[in-house]
């Protein structure tokens, strides 16, 4: 591999472990629909402001979101919205494990 290609990968690792908590990917399906404050966040989940902060600036850090403040409140929106676009690949290889379990017990 050649030190090109080991940055390319690198970068790419860096998006998918963003997206790789929970949370954030939660948040970042709630974006593909339009922008959002935090405070919209923090109404829609049990968690502190400065927690969604948080998961918000490392989605921001790699490149899924941008921010736009607007007096006092901080809006958010998908930077790349296709990036959501592998999730009914990931949905397929959970069917297909769940598939795969359930002829385990038959």
């Amino acid at each position: 591999m050649t030190s090109k290609e080991k940055n390319l990968y690198e970068a790419k690792a860096k998006v998918l472990k963003a997206l790789a908590h929970p949370t954030r990917l939660w948040m970042a399906e709630q974006l593909s629909v339009g922008e959002m404050c935090v405070c919209e966040f923090v109404d829609q989940i049990d968690v502190d402001f400065s927690t969604i902060s948080k998961h918000l600036s490392v989605l921001k850090q790699a490149g899924i979101v941008e921010d736009d403040k607007r007096g006092k409140q901080v809006w958010y929106k998908l930077k790349v919205p296709c990036v959501l676009n592998f999730m009914s690949c990931v949905e397929a290889v959970l069917a297909s494990n769940a598939k795969e379990q359930a002829e385990l017990l038959k």
